[in-house]
């Protein structure tokens, strides 16, 4: 029995589906917390320091000539992560994003080999662990360590709830089931904000945001009891089945994407829409607190703005005058384009066009760019190497995604230099998508020799998008 026939068995939506997806969907709330924690609790307040005549204090001698002038609780008030500690504020942000590279690196493997329950179930219970590791760590050191591992286990679980949501429903729910994951996510970025608002001691809102992360482990548990058939049966059908798939390609399926003409192409143009995605995404929303008005309010918004991107990008990439390829290289220079005009207003205007609403017009706009690549680079690649090159292009969204939290720090050098960066990533990335053939309502190729001639293939595809 194959996975279509499995599905016209079981159901492709049915009860026992229904009530795992909710579950995976809802684990996204405890993942954004996650991922946006530096954001609150690396908060830098307004602060004034003696002057010396003469040298400047050293490091010990620094937090006994500063003064807060807010009334704020975070790591930096705490650690004196000012002046040269700066950076380190960045980079316990930059490690959560190492983390989840190295996640989806081992752990993508090893749900394979030993099974998606015992990864999510076990990466579930050691990022609670590594997150009260984090609420209570007594010093700089180990609050960075513990953001590396908190990132890691985030990789594992964000990968194997992908799969979950893919394999554990036909077909014809893929979009929805991804969607929903995406929205849900967004959604957490917006409950995080508000529990900022609410529980502001950077310590307790770790532990606040890690906590519901206990519930989403014990649910989990409890559901693998309840479906325990239609795991065992219908979900062991469809893991070795998909298993079977991705054997044969192996290491070839990356050397693939070097070596034939066409694929090193959309492989190079792909990697650096997936990076410039990434790194516009997580950088506005980093730098939300940083953002002239309330800082909490400001969090949530970055979450709630996306929520609109995603029913926008869907209705734009499915009418043939727009397609997928036109419409994420619009919003991706859209996005950089808000990013340019933002450095035209001047910071603290009252008006509706303020700094903040343009960045949050560009968070929108990258959003829709953000969910656009996942269909459309899934549709560019034949069959037998589609996984490889989602991993690959999953790489260099992660590169993104570290680099991303020392951007917004680069205000210190000049207020415009963060939307500088923003905008020539979002422009440069919506021209170079263009490059890319469309793939809307064209069939999707199942092996290498499908693409044909490498010349003659990309132009028949361009000729056919401006007939």
């Amino acid at each position: 029995m194959d996975l279509e026939e499995a599905f016209q068995v079981v159901g492709e939506f049915g009860p026992y589906q229904r009530r795992v997806v909710a579950l995976l969907v809802l684990t996204q709330v405890y993942m954004a917390c996650q991922s946006m924690l530096i954001v609150l609790v690396g908060s830098t307040p307004e602060y004034q320091v003696e002057q010396q005549d003469g040298a400047a204090f050293s490091l010990q001698e620094l937090p006994q000539h500063v003064t807060f002038t807010e009334d704020i609780d975070s790591i930096v008030t705490e650690w004196f992560l000012i002046k040269q500690q700066a950076y380190k504020v960045s980079l316990a942000g930059s490690l959560f994003f190492v983390g989840l590279l190295v996640g989806n690196i081992v752990f993508g493997p090893l749900s394979d080999k030993i099974g998606r329950r015992p990864v999510y179930l076990t990466s579930m219970f050691l990022e609670v662990v590594f997150g009260y590791v984090t609420a209570f760590a007594p010093s700089y050191e180990v609050f960075a360590v513990s953001r590396l591992l908190v990132g890691l286990m985030n990789g594992a679980i964000g990968l194997v709830c992908f799969v979950f949501t893919q394999e554990y429903v036909g077909k014809s729910y893929w979009a929805m089931t991804g969607t929903l994951a995406s929205m849900t996510f967004a959604v957490g970025i917006t409950l995080f904000g508000a529990l900022g608002y609410f529980i502001q001691p950077w310590r307790s809102l770790a532990t606040a945001a890690n906590s519901s992360g206990i519930l989403f482990f014990l649910l989990s548990v409890q559901v693998k009891v309840k479906t325990k058939n239609i795991l065992g049966g219908f979900g062991g059908i469809a893991f070795t089945y998909r298993k079977a798939g991705n054997h044969d390609n192996g290491g070839a399926g990356v050397q693939q994407l070097v070596i034939h003409p066409v694929l090193r192409l959309r492989t190079m143009v792909l990697m650096y829409v997936w990076y410039a995605c990434s790194l516009v995404y997580y950088g506005l929303t980093l730098g939300a607190s940083e953002m002239s008005g309330n800082r909490y309010v400001n969090v949530a918004m970055y979450g709630l703005v996306e929520l609109p991107a995603y029913p926008l990008c869907m209705y734009f990439i499915n009418k043939h005058w727009a397609g997928r390829r036109k419409s994420m290289a619009s919003f991706l220079c859209l996005a950089g384009s808000a990013c340019l005009c933002t450095m035209l207003i001047p910071e603290n205007t009252g008006s509706l066009l303020s700094v903040t609403s343009l960045a949050l017009l560009g968070k929108l706009m990258v959003s829709a760019a953000f969910n656009i690549v996942y269909i459309y680079t899934s549709e560019l690649y034949p069959t037998v190497i589609r996984n490889a090159a989602l991993g690959v292009c999953s790489m260099s969204c992660r590169v993104g995604g570290i680099l991303a939290p020392f951007v917004p720090s680069m205000r210190a050098l000049h207020n415009s230099v963060p939307f500088t960066v923003f905008c020539l990533s979002g422009l440069s990335a919506g021209c170079l998508g263009l490059l890319l053939p469309e793939t809307l309502n064209q069939p999707a190729a199942e092996t290498l020799e499908e693409l044909g001639s490498p010349t003659r293939n990309e132009e028949a595809k361009y000729s056919s998008n401006h007939n």
